[in-house]
C-alpha cells in the first residue's frame, strides 16, 4: 500500500515544480517585454517634445503680413485722388481720372499729402523685395517692391529714395520721401500709392480698409 501512493505523489510535486517555474519565466518575459515598449514609446515622446520644445522649432502656421497704408500716420495726410472704380457712380468715376496732355487716363493708385504741402516719409506697405527703383520722366521717381504673396506695391512721386534693388525691406520701413511729379504736378509733395495683383490694378482701400 506504501508503495502505491508514492509514484503518484512523487509524479505530482515534480508536474507542480516545473508549471511554477513555467509561471515564472513566462511572467519576467511578459514584465521585461512590457517595460522594454514602455521605455521605446516614452523615448520616442520625448523626442518629440524635446524637437517642439527647442527654440529652432518653426511653427507649424503663421499668421499672414497685413498690408498698411505707405504713412506713417494715416491721420496726418489726406487723400488727393482716389482709385478708379468703374462700379462707383460717374461723378466718383470722373474725380478719378487723371489728365495728361489731351488724354485721361484712370487713376490706378491713391494720391496722399499733407495739408501743409510739407515732406513725409513713404513706407514700405508689407515685407518684400525691393524689385525696381528708378526715375522716370512722367511719374518722378519710384520704387516697386515685390511681396511673399505675389503682390507688388508701387510708390512713384518720390524723392530721396533710400532702398535700391534687390534688397529686402520690413512692413514700415522708410523707403522714400514725399516728392513732386510731372504727371500729377498740380498735387505739390505727395506720393501716389498703387497695389497689382497678378499685373492688375487692386483698389489699396479693399485690402487695407481705412486704417
Amino acid at each position: 500500500m506504501a508503495k502505491k501512493w508514492v509514484f503518484p505523489a512523487t509524479y505530482m510535486a515534480a508536474a507542480a515544480i516545473i508549471l511554477t517555474l513555467m509561471w515564472v519565466y513566462t511572467d519576467s518575459g511578459v514584465k521585461n517585454l512590457s517595460e522594454a515598449e514602455l521605455g521605446l514609446d516614452v523615448a520616442k515622446t520625448q523626442t518629440v517634445t524635446d524637437a517642439t520644445n527647442k527654440p529652432g522649432a518653426l511653427a507649424v502656421t503663421a499668421n499672414a503680413e497685413t498690408m498698411q497704408w505707405p504713412v506713417k500716420d494715416r491721420n496726418e495726410v489726406e487723400v488727393l485722388m482716389q482709385f478708379f472704380d468703374s462700379k462707383s457712380s460717374n461723378e466718383v468715376r470722373q474725380a478719378a481720372m487723371i489728365e495728361y496732355g489731351d488724354t485721361l487716363t484712370p487713376h490706378v493708385g491713391v494720391d496722399f499729402a499733407r495739408q501743409d504741402d510739407k515732406p513725409f516719409d513713404v513706407m514700405a506697405a508689407m515685407s518684400g523685395k525691393v524689385t525696381r527703383v528708378e526715375k522716370d520722366p512722367v511719374v518722378g521717381q519710384l520704387v516697386e517692391i515685390t511681396h511673399n504673396d505675389g503682390t507688388v506695391t508701387i510708390y512713384q512721386s518720390l524723392s530721396d529714395v533710400k532702398v535700391a534693388k534687390d534688397v529686402d525691406v520690413k512692413k514700415g520701413d522708410v523707403i522714400a520721401i514725399a516728392g513732386r511729379n510731372e504727371l500729377e504736378k498740380d498735387m505739390g509733395l505727395h506720393v501716389h500709392f498703387e497695389v497689382r495683383q497678378n499685373g492688375v490694378p487692386v483698389n489699396p482701400e479693399s485690402l487695407i480698409g481705412e486704417k
